[in-house]
């Protein structure tokens, strides 16, 4: 009996030293924790130029004004020098691009040190947020780079994108703008412009071509109707003469009607009056028509030779 008590004497006091224990370990590790943050972030503090800090406060706002000057640089040329637009705006947005990167990389190379230490302390860092919190940020600007390089188009071309069509004014590091004709500013994601289909109407040009479609009956007179457009196209103020108006011609049915479908392509001088140009060809069709008597598509009676219904006539009375 008294072994059995002894050793249950025993056992309890080791169940209280390792509760004991227990415990001080509990409370010793807020204190231990707390004594080792503060020389974490003091390593980190260390690559941390705070100089070069304040310096880039001032450098990234004098990048902003240069950025400005640009953008105001490039409309008032623009408006002045419009044969040479496009080339215009295609320096600006390199311009603009070269500026973005050489502050990051100024303000990075002033900010930290750049030590075998803390490149690998800033790789692993970058690492991180690159896979988690910025792979959508970091693909567009990839993304944005390719467009740059590869020049699926270019700024002052008209585009037409996922429905929408219109003018592309910027191409910066994260997206692409456009300005559509309804004057509504349209912001890409570059990532999604290399995933998607992209159509430019003039491709870094300033002239462009614009397809017109007209529609006559089939029993009027096409050729006459195809010069008639022609000449609609080349005496519009809009027209770039120094390209061909081809016009081509098929018989179609529409809306259950037999037509001949006529499609001008002729060329605007300028991308921005596509529509004016359009306009004005259409009216000048339509007096053309109704002055020599071209009519649209209709449903055509034809009446029957009154000769031959009489020979049918006598050939069944004789059977």
């Amino acid at each position: 009996m008294k072994t059995i008590l002894r050793s249950r004497m025993a056992r309890r006091r080791m169940l209280r030293a390792v509760r004991l224990s227990g415990s001080a370990l509990i409370l010793m590790f807020p204190a231990m924790a707390l004594a080792q943050d503060p020389q974490d972030f003091g390593r980190l503090a260390e690559f941390i130029r705070w100089g070069g800090v304040a310096l880039s406060l001032p450098l990234i706002s004098g990048a902003m004004v240069v950025l400005r000057v640009l953008e105001n640089l490039g409309n008032r040329l623009s408006n002045r020098f419009t044969s040479r637009r496009p080339t215009i705006q295609k320096f600006e947005s390199v311009a603009r691009f070269v500026v973005y990167l050489a502050t990051v990389a100024v303000c990075t190379g002033m900010s930290i040190r750049l030590d075998p230490t803390a490149l690998t302390v800033v790789g692993g860092a970058l690492a991180f947020a690159v896979g988690f919190a910025m792979r959508d940020l970091v693909a567009a600007f990839i993304a944005g780079i390719t467009i740059m390089f590869d020049r699926p188009f270019q700024v002052g071309d008209r585009v037409e994108y996922a429905g929408q069509y219109g003018d592309i004014i910027k191409i910066g590091l994260r997206s692409v703008r456009m300005n559509t004709l309804d004057h509504n500013i349209i912001t890409i994601p570059n990532n999604k412009v290399l995933t998607d289909v992209t159509s430019s109407s003039n491709y870094g040009a300033l002239e462009m071509q614009v397809a017109m479609d007209f529609y006559i009956g089939a029993d009027q007179d096409a050729r006459l109707a195809a010069e008639l457009i022609r000449e609609a196209c080349l005496t519009s103020p809009y027209v770039f003469l120094e390209q061909p108006v081809p016009i081509l011609a098929k018989q179609v049915i529409l809306q259950d009607y037999v037509a001949v479908h006529l499609k001008a392509r002729p060329y605007v001088f300028d991308c921005k009056h596509e529509k004016p140009f359009e306009t004005d060809v259409h009216f000048r069709v339509l007096d053309a028509f109704r002055s020599h008597g071209i009519l649209p598509p209709a449903v055509l009676h034809r009446p029957l030779n009154s000769e031959a219904a009489a020979d049918r006539a006598a050939q069944k009375k004789g059977s």
